[in-house]
């Protein structure tokens, strides 16, 4: 598939939301390290990860990847995603706010460029003029790649791109929104036009609807005893949600591989996708991650888990 993203990616995009928060800095690099043997290339992150786990301020995330590169003197091998607009000391669009966060994340990732830099969420409050127009600088100074968008409502990402054509700005190459065999509605309604009006690259996030679709969370305890991700996962458990978990379970268990895999495996094939994002709190965690890249769905499985995943 050939979209706007200016770099080859691996189908699998490393979510790094766990660095420094429920993994630390050995675990992180093992994960890493492993990613990478793999042929994993796509690192993504945030100026904000992990600012909401207490004790953090923000950037833990950053920083151990930034001495990961640096360790292992492998930075031209790696496609860093990471964001503005959250971290507690950078907050917003403004102008001035993006330049300086960006800044900031450069030092915490010891490099001098960010290969795909998002704005995480919209800021309005802030003209998009003036949004667009600070993101332009950081690419024509060399210091991002390319840009990308994060939780925008498909109407501002029109905007943005209207306004990038006028003044001759670097257009987003890429979105990453909500989007799972659970969460399938909102992107699919109003952002993927824009999507494949742009031949945007996709880069969903929740891809394994925080390890719901992993069945993890098949009954109410299992929820409870899930602790963070288990609450996170509330909002797909119900009786739509555990059809598709269902579903999952009879296709992997017929192939011989994990729920984790045919769920990446799905979202993977989707329209314009071109790395779902998902994390590995420990190094166990990964290889069914890793197997997704490759395992693919017949015609007649990807029809079933588009029908259930429809309800």
């Amino acid at each position: 598939m050939t979209t706007a993203i200016p770099f080859d990616v691996y189908p699998l995009a490393l979510g790094g939301n766990t660095f420094g928060w429920t993994s630390d800095e050995a675990t992180s690099f093992d994960v890493l390290d492993a990613y990478a043997a793999a042929g994993g290339n796509f690192v993504d992150t945030s100026d904000s990860y992990s600012a909401f786990a207490p004790g953090n301020s923000g950037g833990e995330s950053e920083t151990i990847i930034g001495s990961w590169l640096a360790s292992r003197n492998n930075r031209g091998n790696v496609v860093i995603g990471t964001k503005v607009s959250q971290h507690p000391d950078f907050r917003g669009l403004a102008a001035s706010n993006i330049a300086a966060a960006a800044e900031a994340s450069l030092r915490r990732l010891r490099t001098d460029y960010i290969d795909l830099y998002y704005a995480h969420f919209d800021d309005e409050s802030t003209p998009l003029e003036e949004t667009a127009g600070a993101f332009d600088a950081l690419v024509r100074a060399g210091k991002v790649r390319a840009i990308a968008v994060s939780n925008y409502r498909a109407e501002r990402i029109r905007e943005w791109f209207a306004i990038a054509r006028r003044e001759g700005f670097a257009m987003p190459v890429a979105v990453q929104p909500h989007y799972n065999l659970v969460h399938r509605v909102d992107y699919e309604r109003q952002v993927a036009p824009v999507v494949a009006d742009e031949n945007l690259a996709v880069v969903p996030y929740f891809g394994l609807g925080a390890g719901f679709l992993t069945g993890k969370y098949r009954t109410q305890a299992d929820l409870e005893a899930g602790a963070i991700r288990g609450h996170m996962a509330k909002s797909y458990f119900n009786d739509a949600g555990l059809a598709v978990v269902d579903a999952l379970d009879k296709i992997a268990s017929a192939r011989g591989v994990e729920m984790a895999t045919v769920a990446l495996a799905w979202l993977r094939g989707r329209p314009n996708v071109v790395a779902p994002i998902a994390s590995a709190r420990t190094l166990e965690q990964l290889p069914s991650l890793l197997a997704s890249a490759t395992f693919d769905l017949d015609g007649s499985e990807r029809a079933d888990l588009d029908a259930v995943s429809a309800r």
